[in-house]
């Protein structure tokens, strides 16, 4: 038996307008090329300013993730030779980062409530993009030197599962905290993942093996999937030493393999140095005050809505995952919502009728202010829960808002009124006079019956709580 050990290396890009050492825009999707200067291209005598606004960023993720955030921090030049990386080195931080031993909490399958370590995190340039066309091979330099924050954790995670599971904490503290878009698709956050395996009791890593920029869960979960079995196959063939050795591998998406890339560098292949055009970082004690204004996190969310809200915890993992949606169920509470009745009607009505028409939370068709007016009429007996249904179905497909109007326009309003449903009920009950004698005789499972003979008389707008208590006074029970 064999245990599967992984860390993940994030790499985040922070929102700032402008790039970690120049004034270049950090906007997406631009004309290749468009967004260098001199800085960026690094030509001769052009020299790196530090944007202050990266820093802060990566100071507020240090506070969220209870890390110690160092007053002063250095920048190094990282050597390599890539086309994409026109310096022929990297301005990244080395043995003194901005941010160091963190820690964050994961919710496991099981119930249990995990500790992972956070290593580091530290600022970086970005390199460009290699863009590969047949047998021609062309180079965008737009995100060369976006700011990175690169969050190393430690390999304290045993299976694909946790590490999809640390990713998604992390994805989502960068989004409640307003440091990155997180946007997967366009690269803003991509990780390598270091994986390895060792006989189950024993100490000693196993032969780390990285396997490079994966932006997709999916692909996350499936490449240490594959990469495990290859190295758990190598060692049951006694081929381990010599199939499984220190290097970076790439995930083939479309055959779901791993396959080779290059051999992995060690720090010291790097050349690290200080870089001679920064100087040290120090952070001031207003720069600390700023960047541990932090909003309420996923953890903290999670601990007030069950022990505040009385919501169950699984239901609020779900509505605290992302922060579009707790900031949609908290609307929907503002707007008149009761909390419990609030998560059902999300997590089960809205999101399922998303889900089928493939739309997030926020490209909703119905906000969170109309569908919290929607419980409302539910709660305060304007509709049942079934026209309540109806209305969603229909405010899914039209731009109508007006929940009250459309109540009235749908014909869904719920006949709550004493005197007109008694009307009803005395019909009901003096045409079946023999299921009256019956249910008075001790057949009481019949009230079901006669309930579902108002419902129909008034097509389904009568009160069913109403229905059931005056039929029981009716029947004398």
């Amino acid at each position: 038996m064999f245990e599967t050990v992984i860390g993940l290396e994030v790499h985040v890009q922070l929102n700032t307008r402008s790039k970690i050492f120049c004034s270049c825009p950090t906007s997406f999707a631009e004309h290749q090329n468009k967004n260098t200067c001199p800085v960026c291209l690094g030509l001769p005598g052009a020299l790196p300013v530090l944007n202050k606004e990266a820093v802060q960023k990566a100071m507020s993720f240090g506070y969220a993730v209870n890390a110690t955030v160092n007053r002063r921090s250095i920048f190094n030049r990282k050597s390599y030779f890539y086309p994409d990386s026109p310096k022929a080195y990297q301005i990244s931080q080395f043995d003194v980062p901005i941010v160091q031993d963190g820690e964050l909490f994961i919710d496991t399958a099981k119930g249990e409530r995990k500790r992972i370590g956070i290593t580091r995190a530290h600022l970086e340039a970005d390199a460009g993009k290699s863009i590969h066309e047949g047998n021609i091979s062309k180079v965008d330099l737009n995100r060369a030197d976006t700011p990175l924050l690169e969050i190393v954790s430690e390999p304290d995670m045993r299976s694909s599962e946790e590490a999809v599971l640390y990713l998604r904490k992390l994805h989502a503290i960068v989004r409640y905290l307003d440091i990155s878009d997180a946007n997967m698709q366009e690269g803003s956050f991509r990780c390598d993942v270091n994986v390895s395996i060792r006989p189950k009791g024993s100490e000693e890593f196993g032969t780390r093996v990285e396997i490079k920029n994966i932006n997709s869960f999916r692909f996350v979960k499936q490449a240490i999937e594959y990469e495990v079995e290859r190295q758990i196959e190598a060692w049951e063939d006694g081929v381990y030493d010599r199939e499984v050795w220190q290097e970076t591998r790439l995930y083939d998406t479309a055959t779901g393999e791993t396959r080779s890339m290059r051999g992995k560098e060690d720090s010291a292949d790097y050349r690290y140095f200080p870089d001679p055009d920064l100087r040290p970082v120090i952070v001031t004690d207003a720069m600390i005050d700023a960047a541990k204004k932090i909003p309420e996190l996923p953890d903290e969310k999670v601990q007030r809505y069950t022990e505040v809200l009385g919501i169950k915890r699984e239901d609020v993992l779900v509505i605290t995952a992302q922060k579009e949606m707790a900031a949609y169920y908290e609307a929907m509470i503002e707007a008149g919502a009761p909390a419990r009745a609030a998560v059902t009607w999300l997590t089960s009505e809205l999101l399922g009728r998303l889900n089928k028409a493939g739309l997030e939370i926020q490209e909703s068709p119905v906000n969170a202010v109309t569908l919290g007016q929607v419980i409302a009429r539910i709660e305060d007996g304007t509709i049942s829960g079934k026209g309540a249904k109806e209305l969603l179905d229909y405010l899914m497909e039209n731009e109508e808002r007006d929940v009250d109007a459309l109540i009235e326009k749908l014909g869904l309003k719920q006949l709550s009124d004493d005197g007109a449903l008694l009307t009803i009920i005395d019909e009901i009950l003096a045409a079946n006079a023999d299921k009256v004698e019956e249910y008075k005789a001790g057949k009481e499972k019949l009230l079901g019956f006669f309930v579902g003979q108002v419902m129909k008389a008034s097509r389904g707008t009568a009160n069913p709580g109403k229905v059931n208590q005056l039929l029981k006074e009716r029947l004398g029970t």
